[in-house]
């Protein structure tokens, strides 16, 4: 008996009576009658209903070993089935925004954990491990949890994508199966999506008290329909939304005064070193950890992973990002009903005149906004490799910014030259970007105004986050322009967030309102896009994705000229 279950040893008694549990729970629900026994509250006919679309996959559960090593070594002795581990994401940024902890504080696993008498329809134990040793500051994680199990559910695989089935089994386990909707979500990644359930405790509860039904595809309408179960979550969910301009306003100012780039440290010994108010300062601290930016140790205030962007010196520093949103785009929020109303943008409303303009008269909030631009870095990444650069010897970047992407196509193939078109004063920048990436040499800086002419000379040709400024109509003039000074068969390369087709969550989607209220541009979908190209001459050939929802496209002129101008699309 002792082999069997010596893995409890390895663990807290309440741990080991957690995972003693799960085990008990696959041995008695395998088999075709597995889904049977699970939904005990349903009638036969029910049951079968739901058996006949539904796999029981998994029962999950988290632990706290002091030794992962020695629990997995435990296991296998005992004559289990272990695979892994493998590193959690998931549930490990669920703990550390549950808890207000950086990530990379919490090292948790998964171990995939079959018994001796599993079959192809056993059931397996997917078990998370968050190791914490004796004396460990994230022994009351574990207590917390211990309490309150929120990683903890039964799993049930829907095996087809159908949304009418889908629908139909959540109106079963709401209407008849006594469960109560806790929302759910999208998984890109595994293209899964999934819709959870909590059980309120009724006559016949679930052994286990979420569970969770995983559907391959994208299904809109079944998240839309599938709210969090708790009245008050919907209210305190709308409370959050409604004070969104107050967390860009605090995190903006905890940036402008240097904050993030002090951490970690105490609250009274910030306020000395910034010469502001202790209790304010201790305030503002607060709203930045209850929004997970912050988080409060025993030895003062530290980042999150989430929040240490926000620091002046990060690889990818959002510091000012956060300056500008909670700047100058957040009072240009004001003209937003104007726009809404009008159609056009509400900017020149406020300041007196376009975006870009103001940006001219105001140098201070230009570089802003070129070190705000530049932060999208990881969005251009992947694009080198994506385009392709055989028989490329130069690359033109049309309003290219302080060269971020430049940089990067120039540090990909060496003998690689570049031509940057900007405004005189953005050059300046740019020039010392290229020069600090060792490049500057083999790029020339050229001042002029792409919306009336682009230079010659070029293999391929780059608009990234040019086009969303405009209106289709000036869109097409740029994209003309850019057709006049290529041969026939030669590349341009377009990034841009492109709007969803399918109602999936998209920063292109925010941006696209941001587009309407500041600059009278807008984002577009991929057909979109690809009527402009056709009516400028253009095939679009290819789109990839690129990390922060945006989207590669490339293009390729064509030798017979563009198409009759397409009408304006109402609605992108």
């Amino acid at each position: 008996m002792r082999a069997e279950n010596g893995w409890a040893d390895e663990l807290d008694p309440a741990d080991a009576t957690v995972l003693g549990e799960a085990f008990a729970f696959v041995r008695r629900n395998g088999g075709e009658d597995a889904l049977g026994r699970l939904l005990r509250a349903l009638d036969a006919d029910q049951r079968a209903a739901v058996a006949a679309h539904c796999v029981p996959e998994h029962v999950a559960a988290l632990v706290f070993p002091p030794s992962p090593e020695r629990l997995t070594a435990a296991l296998r002795a005992s004559g289990l089935r272990v695979r892994g581990p493998v590193p959690s994401t998931v549930v490990r940024d669920r703990l550390a925004l549950r808890h207000r902890l950086p990530a990379d504080e919490l090292d948790v696993s998964i171990l995939h954990i079959g018994l001796p008498v599993g079959g192809p329809d056993r059931m397996e134990v997917e078990l998370f491990v968050l190791p914490v040793p004796p004396g460990s500051p994230l022994t009351r994680i574990a207590e917390r949890e211990r309490a309150e199990p929120h990683e903890h559910h039964l799993a049930l695989g829907v095996t087809t994508g159908d949304e009418a089935i889908l629908l139909g089994l959540r109106a079963l386990l709401r209407e008849r199966g006594g469960l109560v909707p806790d929302g759910g979500g999208h998984n890109p990644d595994e293209n899964c999506t999934v819709l959870y359930f909590r059980d309120p405790g009724g006559p016949t509860p679930l052994e286990y008290r979420r569970l969770e039904l995983r559907v391959p595809g994208f299904h809109p309408a079944a998240l839309a329909a599938h709210p969090a179960h708790a009245p008050d979550r919907c209210l305190r969910t709308l409370l959050t939304l409604l004070t969104g301009a107050w967390t860009t306003r605090a995190i903006a100012v905890a940036v402008g005064l240097g904050v993030p780039d002090l951490l970690p440290a105490r609250a009274d010994e910030l306020a000395g070193r910034l010469a502001v108010d202790p209790d304010a300062l201790a305030r503002l601290l607060r709203h930045l950890e209850s929004s997970g930016v912050v988080v409060s140790r025993a030895d003062g205030y530290a980042l999150t992973a989430v929040g240490a962007p926000l620091r002046r010196t990060a690889p990818v520093s959002l510091a000012p990002v956060a300056l500008l949103y909670g700047g100058l785009f957040h009072h240009s929020y004001e003209a937003l009903e104007h726009s809404v109303r009008t159609g056009e943008e509400g900017f020149s409303t406020l300041f007196g005149q376009g975006f870009f303009g103001y940006l001219a008269e105001h140098p201070d909030q230009a570089e802003l906004f070129d070190a705000a631009m530049a932060a999208n870095a990881p969005m251009f990444a992947p694009v080198p490799d994506l385009a392709g650069l055989d028989g490329v010897r130069v690359v033109v970047d049309i309003a290219g910014g302080s060269g971020e992407l430049l940089c990067r196509f120039l540090g990909h193939a060496p003998l690689l030259r570049g031509v940057l078109l900007e405004q005189a004063p953005v050059l300046e920048r740019a020039r010392a970007r290229l020069a600090g990436a060792g490049c500057a040499d083999r790029c020339e800086l050229i001042a002029g105004d792409f919306t009336r002419d682009v230079p010659p000379g070029g293999d391929l040709y780059v608009l990234s986050r040019v086009l969303h400024d405009w209106d289709d109509e000036r869109c097409l003039v740029i994209l003309r322009h850019c057709a006049s000074r290529m041969p026939p068969g030669r590349r341009l390369l377009i990034v841009e967030r492109l709007l969803p087709v399918d109602g999936r969550p998209s920063l292109a989607v925010t941006w696209d309102l941001h587009m309407l209220c500041n600059l009278g541009g807008r984002e577009r979908t991929g057909e979109h896009y690809a009527r402009l190209l056709d009516a400028a001459g253009f095939d679009l050939v290819s789109v990839d994705e690129l990390p922060l929802d945006g989207s590669l496209l490339q293009a390729v002129l064509r030798t017979d000229g563009p198409s009759a101008d397409p009408p304006r699309p109402a609605g992108g």
